[in-house]
């Protein structure tokens, strides 16, 4: 027996009142079953999410996902007020919504091995490392601050998210916007993503048969003490997830736990 560790975003979960202190989770057989239930949240008078994009956007949420560029920036980033919300947390849900076609920002690839730092002061992932060719959502470009005075060689930086749902920080030179040959890629948290979320990827025919082996094998295990044959299989639901991700077929809805 080994230990199957946390993925991310659950890690960060364990210190906030969010999240739950068991440590096993019953699953259930159905896809509108499933582990986690999905959090209340606040709408407006049309039962729709309020939009970010107007000037006078209400600050409760959730507001609705950007889906353009902010001022037709290149390469493509949200609007930035958007942007303080989504990085004040962790929203995994969100991170699969940023990550599939349906999304028209710039994604970006690690340069190098870089140290996980969210310098807009919100949440930061449990997983301290970015690893080299990690692949990353460009979410806000982030000017280098020289006192007005015109600095060679600076370059600013970006927000970005990574697929765990956290935000990061990072310099001009730490990100490329040519694709490596094999990204890497954070760990999904299943756990935390909701269960409109888990419905939607349970859609996809090979993300459904690697949850229906891992559930057989983990028995609702999402941590404490499991076989290797469980850790394995958690690893190939968070594959095919990342697969059907990047083959730009899957369809997504926005998610409703979001800010």
């Amino acid at each position: 027996m080994i230990r199957l560790l946390l993925g991310p975003a659950a890690l960060l979960c364990l210190m906030t009142s969010a999240c739950g202190g068991a440590q096993k989770d019953a699953e259930s057989p159905t896809a509108s079953d499933s582990e986690t239930s999905s959090d209340s949240s606040s709408q407006d008078g049309t039962g729709q999410g309020v939009t970010v994009e107007g000037d006078e956007a209400s600050t409760s949420g959730p507001w609705d996902i950007p889906n353009s560029c902010h001022n037709g920036s290149s390469p493509c980033t949200a609007n930035p007020k958007w942007v303080k919300r989504l990085c004040d947390d962790v929203y995994p849900a969100v991170a699969l919504y940023l990550f599939s076609s349906k999304s028209p920002f710039t994604h970006g690839y690690l340069s190098r091995k870089t140290r996980a730092v969210n310098a807009s002061g919100g949440a930061t992932s449990g997983d301290e490392w970015l690893a080299f060719d990690e692949e990353v959502v460009l979410l806000h470009y982030r000017a280098e601050d020289t006192g007005g005075i015109q600095v060679s060689g600076s370059s600013g930086g970006y927000e970005a998210m990574r697929l765990d749902g956290s935000c990061v920080t990072l310099g001009a030179e730490e990100v490329r916007l040519q694709k490596p040959p094999a990204p890497k890629y954070a760990t999904v948290p299943w756990r935390y993503i909701g269960d409109d979320m888990q419905e939607a990827l349970r859609k996809n025919e090979s993300i459904n048969t690697a949850y229906m082996e891992r559930r057989k094998e983990c028995k609702g295990a999402f941590s404490g003490e499991v076989s290797k044959k469980c850790v394995t299989r958690d690893e190939e639901l968070n594959r095919e997830i990342i697969k059907a991700l990047t083959s730009g077929t899957l369809e997504l809805p926005q998610p409703e736990l979001r800010p």
